[in-house]
Formats: C-alpha cells, sequence, structure tokens
C-alpha cells in the first residue's frame, strides 16, 4: 500500500520539478500523441489517463492555456469536445520523456535485481491489462 500511496506522488514531484508537469499532465500528452491525428474526444482522454471527467475538462482547459493542446467541439456529434496535441505539447513531452522515465528507474527499477525487472514488468502489464478490462467492463455496465 505505501508503493501506490507513495510511489505516485515522488513520480509527480520529480515530474513536476524537471518538466514543469504533473503526471496527470503527462499522461493526457502522451495519450495525445498516441492517438490518431493526436488526438481524441476529451472523455475518451479521460478513460486512458483513468481520471475523471470534470478533472479532465480541467487539466485540459490548463494544458490549452499553455499552448500544449487545443481543444474543439466534437464534428461527430457536436456535443462533446476533442482535445489535439500541439507541436509545442509534442515538443514538451519530449522534453519531458527521459526526466519521467530517470525518475521511475530512479524510484522503482533501481532498486531491484536486473533479474527480477522482466518479471515485474511483465506482472505489471498483466496487472494493468486486467485493472483496465474491469474498467470497462464496470463502465458497459453502468
Amino acid at each position: 500500500m505505501r508503493i501506490v500511496l507513495w510511489l505516485p506522488q515522488r513520480l509527480d514531484a520529480d515530474l513536476m520539478r524537471t518538466a514543469g508537469l504533473t503526471v496527470g499532465q503527462y499522461a493526457t500528452l502522451m495519450s495525445l500523441s498516441e492517438a490518431p491525428d493526436r488526438e481524441m474526444r476529451i472523455a475518451d482522454l479521460a478513460e486512458s489517463t483513468a481520471l475523471s471527467a470534470s478533472r479532465m475538462s480541467r487539466l485540459v482547459d490548463d494544458l490549452q492555456k499553455r499552448g500544449l493542446l487545443t481543444k474543439r467541439a466534437s464534428s461527430d456529434d457536436g456535443r462533446g469536445n476533442v482535445a489535439k496535441l500541439t507541436r509545442g505539447g509534442a515538443a514538451k513531452l519530449t522534453l519531458a520523456r527521459p526526466a519521467h522515465s530517470a525518475s521511475i528507474r530512479q524510484r522503482l527499477f533501481d532498486h531491484m535485481k536486473s533479474s527480477t525487472v522482466a518479471q515485474a514488468a511483465h506482472a505489471f502489464s498483466e496487472i494493468a491489462d486486467i485493472l483496465r478490462q474491469n474498467s470497462v467492463n464496470a463502465s458497459a455496465k453502468g
């Protein structure tokens, strides 16, 4: 439980200090960078980052003010909004990635035997897939 509580706090503090981004902001930019045309509906962006819709809306507004993404009404139905990564957002993400990777390495992997890292990565990947699938199933039922 301590890892679940403390690791995100430490990673967030490291990322804020080195790149001026919170983990939520970083995850948002990363999700957009991996999306087709570097854009996503804000509801889908919230799901991909495990943030609430209201939290994502505030976060998108903040990132838009900083020029890291743009927001527009969806052309599909006009009801939802779409966020799109800007060149500035992509550049910020490119600068943040090495610092975030170094933070994860320092906070987590440097404390593990190298033979354990591959096993941990596999286990974490399986757990993440199960948690995401459970979330999708719960959303479908709700």
